[in-house]
């Protein structure tokens, strides 16, 4: 039973993240354009898919990470419907675990973004691995083309929801570095 609400949690922190990044990140919904314009117009203003898309200078490193506040919140967004489904089931193991999952994919969201955009000389244990390469092509094509590959730690939701893109179509000026995969088309 553990097993099948830690694979729910997972999947739903997923779902969470996609959408959270797809309608909130990327447009302005009625009056609350924070999340647009701290993501979209600083964050993919400052870092596209170029050589920018690793910090340039010292000032920028402050626009990788979300504001230190989204960690708890988005946190709670996450777990509140939970709490509902919880309450209904008398399973509280099911709210526990989901605001774990959350707390812990957040975690890595961040870790992972931040080693993405301000790699170092000698690369991270991290950033040797080939799941960090290969979601680091994923997340340079997202700077490519914003309507694309949404999720930074696990792109299950780009693949269930048709947004997945493992190559670009055309040949664009990339960034390079030892972690960050040839994403142009196969000749």
């Amino acid at each position: 039973m553990f097993l099948v609400i830690l694979f729910a949690s997972v999947a739903y922190v997923c779902n969470c993240e996609y959408w959270l990044h797809r309608i909130f990140m990327h447009r302005p919904v009625w009056k609350f354009d924070y999340p647009f314009r701290a993501h979209a117009v600083t964050h993919h203003g400052l870092f596209k898919s170029d050589k920018t898309y690793h910090v340039q200078n010292d000032a920028d490193k402050e626009k990788i990470p979300m504001a230190w506040w989204n960690g708890p919140a988005l946190v709670t967004l996450f777990g509140l419907p939970m709490v509902f489904v919880s309450w209904l089931l008398g399973m509280w193991s099911i709210v526990v675990t989901v605001v774990i999952v959350a707390a812990i994919y957040y975690g890595l969201y961040e870790y992972l973004h931040w080693c993405m955009h301000l790699p170092l000389q000698k690369r991270r244990i991290i950033e040797r691995s080939w799941f960090f390469c290969r979601l680091n092509g994923h997340h340079l094509l997202h700077h490519r083309y914003m309507g694309k590959n949404f999720n930074v730690v696990l792109p299950f939701c780009d693949l269930c929801y048709g947004t997945l893109m493992l190559r670009s179509k055309i040949r664009f000026p990339q960034a390079r570095g030892p972690s960050v995969p040839d994403v142009q088309p196969r000749q």
